[in-house]
């Protein structure tokens, strides 16, 4: 009796889940959302970025001379300014006045055998000997004058003092550090985007926080070649004339690199929305009055809109540019004019 009482109620259960179903079904095929549109295109924009660098002198020289020993006599501080030539440095001078005397007698050998090689008196073997000798002399005493009288290669500032007279230079560190200060460099490095618009010779401009509203003019000297891997990057020397000597080596500095203008296809920003969980950005795009979800790559920011890249737009396609953040793929849409 009781088992003729459930076979009933299973059925009902049953024809109401089955209902229950097709009107779930119907709802989401019938699901409208209103909407905003903008047709996508072209617009002329500024290429303008802003990077960040730290100043260098345009010249360094560690006086390191390559002989080791006592330091006989240091001519700067720190803080100094010299020109190319100046001697720096003076080096203990026994090993130079020796090489001097040795130099001074193979200069009276080589007439000497100059001589006699005219005359037959010596085989041109002996001559030869005599001669590699001089030239190795020769050699070995512009190597020590050199490094026993240390000049400065260029006009700078003494940046650097890390020994005193009298003490033993065993090569550890520098002696003095020389820097050219009238002239800087600065490396920067720029996403790989902009290789194309990048030239030797392009005019930029450098700031400084210490010195609000003021541009100090500089030009890229060198573009790299290459580009890291890791950072998709590429490197670009700047050349920034410093006469006024207002900014200095080791300051921070923005620098901007106006690129001109060019063509790019934009959109309003709030229209691309990001993929939650992933940096994956996309668009909604209004194809025949339902909602397709087209993925897409950002690029710089305009105020209220933003450039974006895709194969899978054109010129034309009508962007959801409000009520995006409601829909999903395949729901109508209806469009609000």
């Amino acid at each position: 009796m009781k088992t003729r009482q459930i076979i009933p109620i299973l059925a009902s259960v049953l024809a109401l889940t089955g209902c229950g179903g097709s009107n779930t079904e119907t709802t989401v095929q019938e699901r409208v959302e209103q909407v905003c549109t903008s047709p996508l295109a072209y617009e002329e924009v500024s290429r303008q970025i802003e990077l960040s660098t730290t100043l260098q002198g345009y010249d360094q020289m560690n006086v390191s001379p390559s002989l080791t020993g006592i330091i006989e006599k240091i001519y700067v501080e720190v803080g100094d300014r010299v020109r190319k030539g100046d001697t720096l440095v003076r080096m203990d001078q026994n090993q130079l006045n020796t090489t001097r005397i040795a130099f001074a007698n193979l200069q009276i050998e080589m007439n000497r055998v100059k001589l006699l090689l005219e005359s037959e008196a010596i085989s041109q073997q002996v001559y030869d000997q005599t001669k590699l000798s001089y030239d190795q002399t020769q050699e070995s005493l512009r190597f020590l004058e050199d490094n026993t009288f240390v000049r400065a290669q260029f006009d700078g500032v003494i940046s650097a003092k890390s020994y005193e007279d009298g003490e033993l230079y065993n090569g550890a560190q520098p002696i003095l550090q020389l820097v050219k200060i009238d002239e800087l460099k600065a490396y920067v490095n720029v996403p790989e985007t902009y290789y194309p618009m990048v030239r030797k010779g392009m005019k930029v401009n450098v700031y400084s926080d210490i010195y609000p509203g003021r541009a100090f003019p500089a030009s890229i000297e060198i573009v790299y070649p290459t580009v890291d891997p890791a950072s998709h990057t590429f490197t670009i020397k700047l050349k920034i004339p410093n006469a006024s000597e207002l900014i200095r080596p080791g300051m921070y500095v923005n620098t901007v690199l106006d690129l001109g203008h060019t063509e790019a296809l934009v959109v309003p920003y709030q229209a691309v929305l990001r993929l939650i969980g992933s940096n994956d950005r996309y668009v909604f795009v209004d194809d025949g009055g339902v909602a397709k979800r087209v993925f897409v790559e950002i690029g710089e920011r305009h105020g209220r809109t933003i450039e974006i890249t895709s194969d899978s737009l054109s010129v034309g396609d009508m962007i959801v540019t409000v009520g995006q953040a409601k829909l999903v793929d395949g729901v109508k849409l209806n469009v609000v004019k």
